[in-house]
């Protein structure tokens, strides 16, 4: 999976949202990160299905949505999921996660496993034929601004090498949390998708400074490659 670089939709200003959408067409961004939360899985609530219905009419960019939620197959089919998107479920959520993985796969996008920072990487053993990426949280899942978890730096790190070893080197490995402050070292660990928020990126109201932001970032993984 190519690296990409994807602003979390539920840190851009709602007043703001068609200001944002066009830069982010401009600057040439990946995907857009969508939070999805129910209050229960997670204590917060956001981006529901008619605020998605919105952003898949508005723009071409493909869509990354995150469910932290319960039983997240039950509720994938309200949402305007397309070909092409990114769709992450958490292990934890589900007690079926093969049917919710199966689920996604037959909408066209790619079906992902997300891990909080405190799930081991042995979770992945009985899925990874299924699944075309892994969504570490660097942070406890809910909320924006956290501290990063130190320790899911080397997970970031050990998921890289298990899965050289398996010979999955196509499993693209995405992190979510404090990303913007630690993204030379998330890169170095060996990570490919990048959920950027308020962390040194969505934290400005600056649009020039943000498409300089992406710039920068954009740098680091051409250099990289």
């Amino acid at each position: 999976m190519k690296k990409m670089l994807m602003p979390s939709m539920m840190c851009v200003d709602i007043m703001r949202l068609c200001e944002h959408l066009d830069l982010f067409e401009k600057i040439g961004v990946d995907a857009l990160h969508i939070d999805v939360m129910d209050g229960h899985f997670v204590p917060n609530m956001q981006l529901g299905v008619d605020y998605c219905r919105y952003l898949a009419r508005a723009t071409d960019l493909p869509l990354d949505y995150h469910f932290m939620v319960e039983e997240p197959e039950k509720i994938i089919p309200w949402f305007p999921i397309r070909p092409g998107d990114l769709v992450s479920l958490h292990v934890e959520g589900t007690s079926h996660v093969c049917r919710a993985l199966d689920a996604v796969a037959k909408t066209g996008a790619v079906p992902m496993i997300a891990l909080n920072p405190g799930t081991p990487l042995t979770a992945l053993d009985e899925v990874l034929d299924m699944i075309g990426g892994v969504l570490l949280m660097t942070v406890n899942p809910g909320y924006a601004g956290q501290d990063v978890i130190e320790s899911t730096i080397d997970k970031i790190a050990r998921l890289h090498t298990m899965l050289e070893q398996k010979g999955r080197t196509d499993i693209g490995i995405e992190v979510d949390g404090q990303v913007g402050k630690n993204f030379a070292r998330m890169l170095a660990a060996g990570a490919d998708l990048f959920v950027l928020g308020s962390s040194r990126y969505l934290d400005t109201d600056d649009l020039d400074l943000l498409a300089a932001r992406t710039a920068e970032y954009r740098r680091l993984l051409t250099a990289e490659a």
